[in-house]
Formats: C-alpha cells, sequence, structure tokens
C-alpha cells in the first residue's frame, strides 16, 4: 500500500512459508554446482545485463519507490542509481578477483592463489533501501558463485520483485536467485539455521542483527560451513558543528542529512552536536530553515518530507519524539497533513544530553536532538558515545580540528563539510563497526571476499621428465 494513502492498494505480494523456503533452497543447491563452476567472467556479464535493464526501467523502477515506499523522487532515483552501481561495480571487481594469482617466487614451485564460492547465501533486506541494498547484496553473492535464496522486507514485497524481474531479462539460469516473500517471524529463524545456508548477508535493525549473529553460530545436523554473517545495523550518526563553521553550508546539509527521506536512513544525522560559542546562532537558523520543509505525499514534489514506512514506524517514532520533549526541549514541530496517511512532523528537541535516550537509540525518522558542547574536546567525545559507529560528519575552518576529526571521530565514514547520507559506490564504501555492523565495506574493494574462500595450489616443477607452462592458467577455469 501507498503509506501517504494506505487504502490505496499498489498489488498484493504472496507470503512464503518454511515449506516454500525450503523449496528454494533446494533449487538453490541443485544449482550450485553448475553456478559455482561458471567462470568468473561469465557471472559478471549477467550482472551487466542486468544493470543495463534497470537502466532501461530506471524511471518505473524510481516511481514504484515514490509509491510504496514514500520516496521523495530525488531519493527514489538515487537508489535505482545506486543498485545500477553495485551491479556494475561488482562485476567489474569479480573479473579482478576471478583471475588466479601467482604467489611467490621459489625455484621449482607453483602457488596460485584463487577464490572459490561459500555456498548458498540468505539474503535478507530491509525497507528503506528496498532496490539498492537488496540488489547490492543479492548481486554480490551471485556474482561470487553463491546461487541466493532472497528475503525482501515484508513492506516493500512490489519492489522485492523487481529483483526476479531484472535477473529474469538478464537470463540468470534458474535456481541461481530465489525470492521468498514472507515475514521473518513465520520463516526468518528456519532460514538463517538451515544447514545448507552458508552465508547471510542481513542489513536491519541492531536487535534482528544480533538475533542472526546468534542463531548462526549454532551448528546443525548435516552442517558443513561454519556460516558467514555480513551484517549492517544501523547507527546513531552525529555532525558537530564547529566554533567557525560556514553556517551557510552546514544549516542546509544538516536538514538533508537528518531529513531526507524522512529520517529513514541508517546514515542519517540524528544528533547534531553545536560548540557553545555558535549554538544560539546555529539554532536559530536551523528551525528558521527547517520551516520551509513541508510535510506531504511523496508524488508530489512540492513536499520535502513523506509520510513514514507504515503504522509500526509512526507510532515508535512519535514514541521517541515525547521522550525527547520530556528529555530536552522542543525547538521546532511541524505541521502535517490531515486525514489517511503515515505522518510524523519534522521534530527538533534542544537540550539533549549524552546520558539522554534520544541521544543512544536509533529513532529512525525525523527527530533531530541538538547537544550543547562547551568545546571541541567535548564535540568528539559526545561523538563517539554511543555503541554505534556508522557514519559522521564535521563542519569547521580549522585544519587542526579536521584532522583530529579524521583521527579520533571513530566512524566508517566520516564526512567533511557536507551532508553525510548518500555515499557511492566505489567513491565512498559504506559500512561501519561496534554495533553498526559486521563485516567490511559495500561498494568497496573487501566486500566480495565475504562471499568466497581463498584457495591455494601448489605445485612441485621439478619433477622429471614434465615442466609445465607457467604462464598458462587454463586449469583453474
Amino acid at each position: 500500500m501507498n503509506p501517504a494513502r494506505p487504502s490505496e492498494v499498489l498489488g498484493n505480494i504472496c507470503q512464503a512459508g518454511i515449506s516454500e523456503v525450503a523449496q528454494a533452497i533446494a533449487a538453490a543447491k541443485a544449482a550450485f554446482p553448475a553456478w559455482r563452476d561458471t567462470l568468473p567472467r561469465d557471472r559478471a556479464e549477467y550482472l551487466l545485463k542486468a544493470a543495463a535493464v534497470a537502466r532501461e526501467r530506471i524511471f518505473e523502477l524510481s516511481a514504484w519507490q515514490v509509491l510504496e515506499i514514500g520516496k521523495q523522487w530525488d531519493q527514489a532515483y538515487a537508489d535505482v542509481g545506486e543498485a545500477i552501481d553495485f551491479l556494475e561495480y561488482y562485476a567489474r571487481e569479480m573479473i579482478r578477483l576471478g583471475t588466479p594469482q601467482r604467489v611467490g617466487h621459489a625455484p621449482g614451485e607453483l602457488n596460485h592463489y584463487f577464490y572459490e564460492p561459500k555456498g548458498l547465501a540468505a539474503v535478507i533486506s530491509p525497507w528503506n533501501f528496498p532496490l539498492a541494498i537488496s540488489m547490492g547484496m543479492a548481486s554480490a553473492a551471485i556474482v561470487a558463485g553463491n546461487p541466493v535464496i532472497y528475503k525482501p522486507s515484508t513492506i516493500t514485497g512490489i519492489i522485492g520483485h523487481q529483483l526476479v524481474e531484472i535477473f529474469r531479462e538478464a537470463g540468470l539460469p534458474a535456481g541461481v536467485f530465489n525470492f521468498v516473500p514472507g515475514r521473518g517471524s513465520v520463516m526468518g529463524d528456519f532460514l538463517v539455521d538451515h544447514p545448507d545456508i552458508s552465508l547471510i548477508a542481513f542489513t536491519g535493525s541492531m536487535e534482528v542483527g544480533l538475533r542472526i549473529v546468534d542463531r548462526a553460530a549454532k551448528v546443525y545436523p548435516g552442517q558443513s560451513n561454519v556460516k558467514k554473517i555480513i551484517a549492517e545495523m544501523g547507527g546513531k550518526n552525529a555532525i558537530i558543528i564547529d566554533d567557525d563553521a560556514d553556517l551557510d553550508e552546514a544549516v542546509p546539509h544538516v536538514l538533508y542529512s537528518a531529513f531526507g527521506f524522512q529520517g529513514q536512513k541508517c546514515s542519517a544525522c540524528s544528533r547534531v552536536i553545536v560548540l557553545d560559542a555558535v549554538y544560539d546562532r546555529f539554532v536559530d537558523r536551523l528551525v528558521k530553515a527547517a520551516k520551509a520543509y513541508q510535510v506531504g505525499p511523496a508524488e508530489d514534489p512540492r513536499y520535502s518530507m513523506g509520510a513514514v514506512a507504515d503504522a509500526a514506524a509512526q507510532k515508535s517514532i512519535l514514541e521517541y519524539a515525547a521522550i525527547g520533549k520530556q528529555e530536552g526541549r522542543l525547538l521546532y514541530e511541524s505541521p502535517v497533513p490531515q486525514g489517511e496517511g503515515y505522518w510524523v512532523p519534522l521534530t527538533i528537541i534542544g537540550g539533549i544530553r549524552p546520558e539522554h535516550r534520544l541521544a543512544q537509540e536509533e529513532v529512525f525518522g525525523p527527530v533531530l536532538a541538538l547537544m550543547r558542547a562547551r568545546d571541541f574536546d567535548q564535540a568528539i567525545e559526545w561523538a563517539n558515545s554511543t555503541r554505534f559507529a556508522l557514519t559522521g560528519g564535521i563542519f569547521s575552518r580549522s585544519p587542526e580540528h579536521l584532522s583530529r576529526a579524521r583521527r579520533d571521530f571513530r566512524v566508517g565514514n566520516l564526512y567533511i563539510n557536507r551532508n553525510n547520507t548518500g555515499a557511492l559506490v566505489e567513491r565512498q564504501p559504506f559500512g561501519g563497526a561496534r554495533m553498526s555492523g559486521v563485516g567490511t565495506k559495500a561498494g568497496g574493494p573487501d566486500y566480495l571476499l565475504h562471499f568466497m574462500d581463498p584457495r591455494v595450489v601448489t605445485e612441485n616443477t621439478m619433477r622429471r621428465g614434465f615442466a609445465p607452462i607457467e604462464a598458462d592458467d587454463d586449469w583453474i577455469e
């Protein structure tokens, strides 16, 4: 349904149960030997074909995001563009990694270092980047040689099915990509626990991610692999406003970081730590600028913010806003449309300190906490004071403070004098540490390594009567 108009039904999605997931796993298992032995370059070609399909359909795919999850047009287009970038980047990376490397130079010995896929991959995706993150995780697993069992979010099932359409049009062999929409409460544990699953790629909440990590640690009868977990689990991201910051630059970038797509990004700014000397001036300008943000249906480009994902998200965000009003002081709350729709006001709350819940817990909505730091040392301390370490930002003209932030602001992606969302594949590989995730950065040179095991073959070339042709690596193909 359309979150701005829940009475508008956009489509009907089947709900897979345990028996359907078991069938999908069986299909993936049957497809694995042939897909594993398909040349890396040939696997990459399927991703390049899929990218061409998505590029041809980019406006339609964007429109579905506007309707099904309430993304503004620019946000929706960027999501589809990121999905295309993942397909093309991981295809190129697999061609690079798929070439066996000779290691060592000892005479009489030939060593080759190469990779093979781990096995069956469960891909569990979120609703907030329903095409980009889904495609990133699925395409990485597929191009590395692992058949996928893909579970989309329950509230973006139409967009999830677009992966089926894209891969089908690209000619991907049967059984390599298997679509199992359904409720995690029904089939999530079965998928994670299944002994034929070798790796799990997950993006979502910390609570669910940690549950997956815990359950995946158990080895079940018939299981031949220790399960590999790749999990991105959110953040409590801060932007520091130094006392010499250019507020003309800082204010619009903070608003975009905090309220783009209703603040429903794991990278979104949810804390602004402002140095005492400029706090009052920054707050005054931020609130005045925030009043220009209008809330309404994402289909209409006049609105800067749309409806949140669903009724559960609406309830949770409003509860956090109420907590923030008790812990701090309400600085601004925007008007919202009346009538149906999952509307939440743009909310800015001042007077928040590190011990407050609004400074520690992920809200995943348009609620921004402002914190007043006495100096730069305290600002850095407060920025690092949560369990998360995903994104962060700083606005400053001080070379000394920027150097200090590079060293001591401990997040996976630090943005200097710009917004802290919208990481681009290859240019800003994305991912964090601590409770923000397990694994390296999506869209970066290490990511595909999660989905493969390295192997080394060593040959004694001093055998009498035989000398291998060392330049010929066709054996690996």
